[in-house]
């Protein structure tokens, strides 16, 4: 049977979230031909046999050890024989009528590389569910108020969108791409472990000349970063490790430099801040407490310039 559509879920440790996810695509199946590959990066949960015994229609590839993101993915992209390949992250439940809007507008849109919807908090809030390509402008200053004084070239959850709209990058927790984009522009790259790998497939595929879309109306939950926010540090060092491996590749090294200056001392100066609030109210603030150790483990990184075994990586 042909298939139609290739469902990727990369889990690590997310158990509890994968398997409402799994269930949430049984619900909104319309019927169509599909396909569900389960890539279990060496999760320490039980999330293999759960998914085992309970979701027999299933693929599922078990890794020994957490490979990252994109690797990770890359085993499930080989393995899709779909027309269209729907990335997903395990903390995310799909709501009625997602998956065919996807399809229904990938396939009036030929011209289309990717596509994203709209997620929101498990409250019912919006996320940001469009990215832009990483530039000075973007990491050296505040996103939310580049959104808010240039909404055109960065749009945002700020704005209501009633139809969609082309961006330069979408969020990998929910992305449909084409099979094209694979034979065109290859799969994602390995280099990133965490962060970015999504963006710097878009901005690949930009450079083809395919268009990248954020489809409002397809509305998904993502109780957003789960896996990652048990060591928020350790995340917090594969971002920004991941930031410069965007800037290397695709910036050059001349900003690769101002960005790496800019956000040391941003953190310098943060790190000092927080300091001074948690001294001053005798470490009373729960928001300023936490802040303190992640600006310091971010500082002892680029002090010890910027090790390859901190992160998220697991040491070989």
């Amino acid at each position: 049977m042909l298939i139609h559509l290739s469902i990727i879920i990369v889990s690590y440790n997310t158990k509890e979230y994968l398997l409402p996810c799994l269930k949430s695509i049984c619900e909104k199946d319309d019927g169509r031909s599909q396909e569900v590959i389960v890539v279990d990066n060496g999760s320490q949960d039980g999330s293999g046999g759960e998914v085992k015994e309970k979701f027999h229609f299933v693929h599922l590839i078990e890794n020994k050890k957490n490979l990252g993101f994109a690797k990770a993915a890359n085993q499930g992209l080989r393995k899709a024989s779909g027309r269209y390949l729907f990335l997903l992250n395990p903390d995310a439940q799909v709501k009625r009528g997602a998956i065919e809007q996807f399809v229904s507008f990938m396939e009036s849109h030929p011209e289309a590389g990717a596509a994203g919807g709209q997620l929101f908090n498990s409250d019912g809030s919006r996320q940001n569910s469009i990215a832009n390509f990483p530039s000075l402008a973007t990491e050296l200053f505040n996103k939310s108020l580049l959104r808010w004084f240039y909404p055109k070239r960065f749009p945002g959850k700020e704005r209501d969108y009633l139809k969609p709209i082309e961006v330069d990058s979408v969020i990998g927790a929910c992305m449909v791409v084409s099979r094209e984009v694979v034979d065109q522009v290859g799969l994602l790259d390995e280099d990133y472990f965490l962060f970015l790998e999504e963006t710097d497939w878009c901005f690949r595929m930009k450079k083809a000349g395919m268009k990248i879309y954020h489809i409002p109306d397809a509305e998904i939950i993502h109780h957003q970063g789960k896996s990652a926010r048990k060591k928020t540090a350790l995340s917090k060092i594969e971002y920004y490790r991941s930031r410069y491996l965007f800037f290397k590749k695709h910036r050059g090294f001349f900003p690769w430099i101002l960005l790496l200056i800019g956000l040391n001392v941003k953190l310098w100066v943060e790190f000092i801040l927080v300091m001074v609030g948690c001294l001053l109210t005798v470490f009373t603030v729960k928001k300023w407490r936490r802040k303190l150790p992640i600006c310091a483990a971010l500082l002892k990184w680029h002090l010890k310039f910027c090790p390859a075994e901190m992160g998220l990586r697991p040491v070989s």
